[in-house]
């Protein structure tokens, strides 16, 4: 008989969703790269569900490169039209032109600081971070905080593109500036 694993239930049966549930979601990020990586996948997913994002993220990665900043703002009009023929990615010109105008905001932040130390800086002007809000259910993990609102007008304010309070709260979940696994989640402490 097979081991019942107690999750966090918006990862369903979904083996992917799983995945990232039990090895990514909700783990503090501090590496730079990886950050932004992060960043250009929450801006990918606006409007979609992350499901999506996650079948095509392998491609996503590879048309990217690796999401790469120092690559991404070398993109010309026709690497821009390139990604939009490409049919493993999310062909939305307003996405890619803000994930390549992105990564030229995170190459003039980085010139000063490193980019954990901004994103990390700017949420824990408001509070202590990572946060762990240890809900008992799904129905107590809000879509977006007051912190995420301040979060996407600091963005915003410095730059960034597609990028609202929404889009915000779930790359903090994602990258683990707050913990949202519920109370009996096996994977909340991991």
């Amino acid at each position: 008989m097979a081991e019942h694993l107690i999750r966090c239930s918006w990862c369903g049966d979904d083996t992917l969703y799983q995945h990232y549930h039990d090895t990514q979601w909700g783990k503090p990020l501090f590496d730079d790269q990886e950050l932004f990586a992060n960043l250009c996948l929450e801006v990918m997913q606006v409007g979609l569900s992350w499901i999506l994002v996650l079948r095509k993220k392998e491609y996503l990665y590879q048309a990217f490169y690796d999401f790469h900043p120092d690559k991404i703002v070398c993109f010309d009009d026709n690497d821009v039209e390139k990604l939009l023929q490409n049919k493993n990615i999310i062909r939305n010109k307003a996405k890619i032109l803000a994930i390549i105008h992105n990564a030229k905001i995170y190459k003039k932040i980085t010139e000063n600081q490193s980019f954990s130390d901004y994103l990390w800086g700017i949420i824990r002007q408001f509070d202590t971070y990572p946060k762990d809000n240890c809900p008992k259910t799904l129905a107590e993990v809000p879509a977006k905080t007051d912190i995420s609102e301040k979060f996407a007008k600091q963005l915003k304010k410095d730059g960034f593109k597609f990028l609202g309070a929404t889009t915000c709260y779930a790359f903090m979940q994602a990258v683990g500036m707050v913990n949202d696994h519920i109370a009996d989640c096996m994977f909340r402490d991991v």
